[in-house]
């Protein structure tokens, strides 16, 4: 395996252990309602292991994820940042567990962050 495959195989195993753990399942539970061990399903949240087809199509109707969440990054051009580029997993954890009302809240503080970032730039730059 080169390290590209592992790489992506790794992303594939945080984005089914971020669903995971939106969805409230421990590794416990989601193995039993896939009819995998608690390890096999371990191994595939760190990439060690790589579901059949079967087993992907398993994981994204026990989790209600679609099959282009796991594999956007191998879709997507090797210049175009992933996910993990942009913000870190704990932060990416947390706001999926946020509800809606507390998610538009986030959203409308983070507006409000960066417009007073500009505004900051801006003086700066004047000064």
């Amino acid at each position: 395996m080169n390290d590209k495959e592992r790489d992506l195989r790794k992303n594939i195993g945080k984005k089914i252990k971020l669903a995971r753990s939106k969805a409230n399942y421990t590794q416990e539970e989601l193995a039993e309602k896939l009819s995998l061990s608690p390890r096999y399903v371990s191994q595939l949240e760190r990439g060690i292991a790589f579901g059949s087809a079967n087993t992907i199509i398993s994981v994204c109707k026990a989790l209600n994820i679609s099959s282009d969440f796991l594999f956007e990054d191998l879709i997507q051009s090797t210049n175009s940042k992933t996910l993990n580029d942009l913000m870190s997993q704990s932060f990416v954890e947390n706001y999926l567990k946020l509800n809606n009302y507390n998610r538009v809240v986030l959203e409308a503080l983070a507006a409000e962050l960066v417009k007073l970032q500009k505004a900051t730039e801006n003086r700066n730059k004047e000064a």
